[in-house]
């Protein structure tokens, strides 16, 4: 869980606004993860009770809303996916220095195989474990001799120098924004988890994989942070890359860019293939198997292509996906806490539903709104 925690737009987006922010950054991170910890567990329990994809539920609400919720949804994932592609490009130019949109396009080719070559993709999948472990290891080395100040960084979490809210939705976004929150709770449907019987399961995995990546988010801001305060100036090409690099040398940015391209690679077909979900049907048989298999397929070409055509950098597009996933994660939000309030009798089949923790997500869907209406015109200006 810890290495999945690692993907592209983590790693560009903890650097970019480490870099911008400094140790306010601390205040930041503290408060996205209290966010992404109160939606993971009114989502994941929600999809969990009911043993429905979100969409269906939607469905359920109002007929049609599964559909609206899916377009949201899988724009979102394009959106990431156009980012991963870049993230993937980006990475490979680090570690050998080829050109970028090359990488990418190759990249997007790769995923391809890998999905639709299963065993490919577990092989794939342990690379990516052990690599995810390398990139640990490094970003703990980088932290320890950049030698961050941490007495800042800690007066920073109760009184930051300054609230930067698109860095706050930008996270959020990112970690459990678009399809990412339902990924999870999808693919726990898919292995038979659903139902009140697996909650505990269901409660203690969401939160703990919110808790890993704000602390290796955690270790990766104190890196950039150390390596920021001793004067090193990032670009903004690739922030990530220039810290590592200012720390550990050239082996450290090939390390970095290896890594990079690989959890980039991994992304664009789990991005690629959560959002199908949204947009098919769960059917047995091998009809709704190969329906789901061409939409991802289509999915990873399309975002190819928006790539290509949009030529931004891939640091840029990387920060604009989590953004953008904050501004729509309300949406899906919204529903899930319209069923647990509204229709528990039904599509909760009875369930009590918590009611502290129906009270925290409507906190967590006021604030989120409230985020994505005071950031809307940045986010869009990011590009």
């Amino acid at each position: 869980m810890a290495t999945s925690a690692i993907g592209p737009g983590f790693l560009t987006q903890t650097a970019s606004f480490t870099s911008s922010l400094g140790a306010a950054f601390a205040f930041v991170i503290v408060v996205s993860v209290l966010l992404d910890i109160v939606i993971q567990l009114n989502v994941w329990r929600i999809v969990a009770v009911s043993r429905l994809r979100a969409n269906e539920l939607a469905d359920r609400v109002v007929p049609g809303l599964g559909v609206v919720l899916g377009v949201a949804v899988s724009v979102g994932g394009v959106v990431f996916n156009i980012g991963n592609i870049a993230g993937a490009g980006l990475g490979a130019h680090a570690a050998t220095g080829v050109d970028v949109r090359t990488a990418a396009t190759v990249t997007a080719v790769l995923a391809v195989a890998l999905f639709l070559v299963k065993r490919a993709g577990r092989i794939m999948d342990r690379v990516i474990v052990g690599l995810g472990f390398t990139m640990i290891a490094l970003t703990v080395y980088v932290a320890v001799r950049s030698h961050p100040p941490l007495g800042e960084a800690v007066r920073n979490v109760v009184a930051p120098g300054t609230v930067d809210v698109l860095a706050i939705v930008t996270l959020v976004g990112g970690t459990v924004g678009g399809y990412i929150t339902f990924a999870g709770a999808h693919r726990m449907l898919d292995s038979g988890q659903g139902g009140v019987e697996n909650l505990p399961s269901v409660t203690r995995t969401s939160v703990v994989g919110v808790v890993v990546t704000g602390v290796m988010r955690s270790v990766l801001f104190l890196a950039v942070l150390g390596v920021v305060a001793g004067g090193v100036s990032l670009g903004t090409t690739n922030p990530a890359g220039d810290a590592f690099r200012a720390v550990a040398g050239d082996v450290g940015e090939t390390l970095f860019g290896v890594v990079l391209w690989a959890a980039a690679l991994s992304s664009v077909v789990g991005a690629s293939y959560t959002s199908a979900t949204f947009l098919t049907r769960r059917r047995g048989g091998g009809a709704g198997d190969r329906r789901q298999a061409v939409t991802t397929v289509v999915f990873i070409a399309v975002s190819l292509v928006l790539y290509l055509v949009m030529g931004s950098a891939p640091a840029t597009l990387l920060v604009f996906a989590g953004a953008f996933n904050g501004l729509i994660l309300p949406v899906g939000l919204a529903i899930m806490l319209y069923v647990a309030v509204f229709r528990s009798r039904d599509l909760l089949h009875g369930y009590r539903y918590p009611r502290w923790l129906l009270v925290l997500g409507v906190l967590g869907l006021v604030v989120t709104v409230y985020l994505a209406v005071r950031s809307f015109g940045q986010v869009f200006a990011i590009l």
